[in-house]
């Protein structure tokens, strides 16, 4: 159960000594909708695909799909909320028990503490407002969740989707980040935030938060975040880590207004934010996995998540097979090192191309084919190319002229990974 540590650049993340490329799945309500037998298959499935990491919200999610497996995680009130003082132990021992499954695969627990609707002041507030955890509990709940899967040693995502727009939120995730590194200061820690944010500053200052986590989100008019919110987090005036924690799940559709999102949408998302600036790795989500959604139950997000996919069919995604590809590219090419460097491309030819380099790399994304002009002089490089819909591998064509370098167009009409390696 090895540790994940940050590396001495706080650029990246170490697991037993080695560069480790961060990539989660997304299944934020499988503690309180996956059967065990359920969990164990799907956990093989990811393991043969090369995940490794798993993102799970600790409490009931409240955009989940209905289950005969659901239990509450305290006693139940009168109100239909919950008592705070009273937990319930079989719901926490089958949590723990699916982490123990997934920590013997070699996965590693990134938990959420608090999402925004059990806490006060937030735009979730108002979601589920008999269920808000009295902050006079805040620390016991906490210390409990903390001590008890601590040592699998998680990474604790302390906030989920949250907007921090009160001082009463502020304070409630100040707390819980403050208890998390008193009971674990091993465990690293971040916050999930609302689609478009980034941390309020007294977060940012904090010795308590270990690395960024950002949500570019599920707007088709907004995916444009993935690079900009990368950008932004990488002119933190602390640097640490960068992950993209929810770019846009496969097949969500977004209150039905322009179709799904496809295996290429969530390519691009990944690409765009992996040579923005967000190069610690990425997250992943199937729409129908994050909600542990079974055919015939009730999806309570479909007003705004569109119609769901039985987990089983979306576990089947190709979008895993390409986010599974972008880490095996990472790993393959030592990409750890590189640095967005767009103000290298020549002249505009849309900002969704995405440029990122170190001194012996030059790495492009174009979501469509287009010759590139670099300002950089590129004749001591090997060039491969990667047409990324199919995976298939081939040579560019790279014309020098002085000390500009011109990727031509190539024969491929689909989004392309263009890499210049000097070694």
């Amino acid at each position: 159960m090895g540790k994940v540590l940050i590396s001495e650049t706080r650029d990246y993340f170490l697991k037993d000594g080695e560069k480790f490329f961060y990539l989660a799945d997304t299944c934020w309500s499988a503690f309180t909708n996956a059967s065990i037998d359920e969990w164990s298959y799907y956990l093989e499935y990811r393991m043969m695909q090369g995940f490794n990491a798993l993102q799970i919200n600790v409490l009931p999610q409240h955009d989940r799909s209905s289950s005969s497996n659901y239990m509450d995680p305290f006693e139940a009130a009168s109100d239909g909320g919950w008592n705070f003082g009273r937990r319930n132990e079989k719901y926490f021992d089958r949590a723990e028990r699916m982490v123990e499954l997934a920590v013997k695969k070699d996965f590693t627990p990134a938990l959420v503490l608090l999402w925004c609707n059990y806490v006060r002041g937030t735009w979730g507030s108002s979601i589920t407002p008999s269920r808000i955890i009295p902050i006079e509990y805040v620390e016991d709940y906490v210390e409990y969740v903390v001590d008890r899967f601590g040592k699998y040693n998680p990474i604790f995502i302390v906030s989920g989707d949250t907007n921090f727009e009160t001082s009463e939120a502020v304070e409630y995730y100040t707390r819980a980040l403050e208890i998390v590194k008193r009971r674990a200061p091993n465990s690293l820690t971040t916050m999930h935030l609302m689609a478009g944010l980034t941390l309020p500053d007294v977060f940012v200052r904090s010795q308590n938060l270990d690395f960024y986590m950002y949500q570019s989100g599920h707007s088709r008019e907004r995916q444009t975040l993935p690079f900009e919110l990368a950008q932004k987090h990488y002119s933190m005036p602390i640097k640490r880590p960068i992950i993209n924690g929810e770019p846009c799940y496969e097949g969500h559709a977004h209150s039905g207004k322009y179709g799904r999102f496809s295996n290429f949408d969530v390519r691009k998302a990944i690409w765009q934010s992996l040579l923005s600036g967000a190069k610690a790795g990425v997250s992943y989500g199937a729409h129908g996995i994050w909600n542990w959604h079974v055919k015939g139950s009730r999806f309570m997000g479909e007003a705004f998540s569109g119609e769901s996919y039985d987990w089983r069919t979306a576990l089947g995604f190709p979008g895993a097979f390409d986010a599974v590809f972008a880490k095996w590219v990472f790993e393959r090419y030592n990409l750890f090192d590189i640095e967005p460097a767009n103000d290298k491309l020549l002249y505009n030819t849309g900002s969704e191309i995405r440029v990122s380099m170190s001194k012996d790399k030059i790495v492009v994304y174009t979501p469509y084919n287009w010759s590139i002009k670099l300002k950089t002089n590129g004749e001591t490089y090997r060039w491969d190319g990667i047409e990324l819909a199919s995976r298939r591998v081939f040579k560019p064509r790279i014309e020098i002229s002085g000390d500009y370098t011109i990727i031509k167009m190539s024969e491929f009409n689909s989004d392309l990974l263009i890499i210049g390696t000097t070694t």
